[in-house]
């Protein structure tokens, strides 16, 4: 379900992607489609600026291992 927050001081949109989706590569280009009248702005959003989330998968992350000793 999609979500829609608001912008903090100094806020861009890759930082809201980070916060909210724990990345930013990759989906600030997906923020930017649901939210065409962010593209008016600067780098950095005025304070309150509605955004919209959209749902985006998050890949779970995949750790290898390895023992040193047997």
């Amino acid at each position: 379900m999609s979500k829609t927050v608001k912008s903090i001081q100094n806020d861009s949109i890759d930082s809201i992607c980070w916060r909210y989706y724990g990345r930013s590569s990759g989906v600030v280009e997906m923020v930017l489609q649901a939210n065409p009248k962010l593209a008016v702005f600067d780098a950095i959003l005025p304070m309150g600026t509605d955004v919209l989330l959209p749902d985006i998968s998050t890949p779970q992350k995949t750790v290898t291992t390895i023992n040193l000793w047997d």
